[in-house]
């Protein structure tokens, strides 16, 4: 009984039994299992490590764009679903004519130049002509506009207020001065205007702009320059804590943060990694950055305490803890499932694009009712008829495939993270004011992204919220269609004299 038999029927010998002990062969199923156990770990990790690999490779050789084409309208074209019958057209009778004549040439069009804005100034170049012209009758002229550039040049501003002795009173009187950004400075508002747009929207870092001005024998230092910009910063501090209440006044707001580097104080050339934190309200086109020393929960819980309203972010863990606010309905974004669903098409193809098809037709849904411009009620009754329908085919799509794929593919990632945020997912069908994804707050980081590649890090934290503060002026110029020069040139004449209830005024 302590043993088992096993014979062998492949031998061409006559059966023979071969016995082993039982513990010989526990041992034997238990290293098969571990190996099975093993192989399906190891099968696992090489899906992983490819996947890694081929990540890397995108972010290095591969295109950014995210832009998916179904095979079976890879034409472009949308189906209609009519069924027409195709009728065979007649036979053309046929007739033979010979005959040879000349195929004239095709004249080509010559290029068309654009006519030159009406706007800019015209400096006039009069050329006579050569030949002798006394007695002629002008009959006409020939006009030829060129577009020219003068680099920007500096120029001196002079104040001069005469002094006058009142004989009759005995005192002196002087021209009042007119009220400047910064008293104490020789900068005026244009030329600090000026020096702000280029770093923040032109992004062109201070010590670019020095060289610029020396190359005009005007020399400006490094901490002249800091200095400037500090002291607009803490001129504009009352118009950012607005920007920062109409933020959260709204309904509606979107989250998001984007890294920069800060140098460390205490470590030389050490950098730190802090995080601006944006928070956009599409409603008001409003966009508010703000600067936080890391990643954590501590930046949008201060920033969102007194906050009630819809809150649409991506699915980043920290933003879980307003799930459970009663005053704050939490709302994902539709683009971030999207991405994890185009990045799992090089290992899954047929499951991603089948996913990827069902979500384009969303975003023809919303295409068609931005093109339209319709009122938020009339966006919500289209989502309703259209977009539920198809939200709930995709819901069970992901719950019929979650239970048949690796988790640590790149499509089971897709899936779990999809189904995960499901429920915020689908809330914007719920109020035509919503957006099905936050790429409007993504727009607004671009500008902040492009500077990091310039100046490549903030001098200290304190810079850091100092950029924060202009992202926000300048992000919602843009979004306002505002010349953020003008803008703040204006801006920084009349707030030394604006008082805190007409601070809204000077907004863009």
């Amino acid at each position: 009984m302590n043993e088992l038999q096993h014979i062998n029927i492949d031998s061409t010998e006559p059966s023979s039994v071969i016995t082993l002990p039982k513990t010989d062969y526990d041992i034997l199923i238990t290293e098969k299992e571990n190996l099975l156990t093993e192989n399906s770990t190891l099968k696992t990790d090489v899906i992983y490590y490819k996947q890694e690999l081929d990540k890397l490779r995108r972010m290095i050789f591969g295109q950014k764009s995210e832009r998916f084409i179904s095979e079976e309208k890879a034409d472009g074209q949308l189906a209609l679903g009519l069924e027409t019958e195709t009728i065979p057209a007649p036979e053309p009778e046929k007739e033979s004519i010979a005959y040879t004549r000349s195929k004239p040439q095709k004249k080509q069009p010559g290029p068309v130049r654009t006519a030159l804005p009406a706007h800019l100034p015209r400096v006039e170049e009069i050329i006579e002509p050569t030949e002798d012209i006394t007695g002629a009758k002008k009959i006409g002229e020939n006009i030829t506009e060129i577009l020219e550039y003068t680099p920007g040049k500096l120029y001196v501003r002079r104040i001069i207020r005469p002094k006058y002795l009142l004989a009759t009173e005995q005192k002196i009187v002087t021209g009042e001065l007119p009220t400047l950004p910064l008293p104490r400075s020789n900068a005026g508002a244009s030329l600090l205007s000026h020096i702000t747009v280029s770093k923040f929207i032109d992004h062109l870092p201070f010590y670019r702009q020095i060289q610029q001005f020396a190359r005009q024998d005007i020399v400006v230092s490094q901490s002249t320059m800091n200095d400037w910009f500090s002291s607009v910063c803490r001129l504009l501090e009352p118009l950012y804590e607005r920007i920062r209440i109409l933020v959260l006044s709204s309904g509606y707001t979107m989250a998001d943060e984007s890294p920069i580097k800060v140098l460390e104080n205490e470590k030389k050339r050490a950098t730190h990694q802090g995080y601006q934190w944006v928070y956009y309200n599409p409603i008001e086109k409003v966009v508010c950055f703000e600067y936080q020393h890391g990643r954590g929960r501590d930046g949008p819980t201060k920033f969102l305490k007194n906050y009630k309203g819809t809150l649409q972010t991506d699915g980043y863990a920290v933003y879980d803890i307003f799930e459970h606010e009663p005053e704050i309905v939490l709302l994902a974004c539709m683009a971030h499932a999207r991405r994890k669903f185009e990045h799992a098409l090089n290992s899954d193809y047929k499951k991603a694009s089948e996913f990827l098809s069902m979500l384009q037709e969303l975003y023809k849904i919303e295409s068609i009712a931005r093109d339209q411009n319709i009122n938020a009620e009339q966006r919500k009754e289209i989502r309703q008829e259209k977009s539920v329908p198809i939200l709930e085919q995709m819901k069970s799509w992901l719950q019929e495939k979650a239970p048949t794929i690796l988790p640590k593919s790149a499509i089971g990632i897709a899936i779990s993270y999809t189904l995960k945020l499901w429920p915020r997912l689908i809330r914007y069908a719920d109020d035509g004011r919503y957006e099905i994804d936050n790429n409007l707050i993504e727009n607004s980081i671009r500008p902040l992204a492009l500077g990091r590649k310039n100046y490549l890090f903030a001098g200290s934290h304190q810079s850091a919220q100092r950029a924060a503060m202009m992202y926000s002026f300048f992000g919602t110029c843009k979004l306002n269609n505002i010349e953020p020069l003008t803008w703040l040139t204006n801006v920084l004449n009349l707030i030394p004299d604006c008082k805190v209830s007409q601070l809204d005024a000077l907004l863009p």
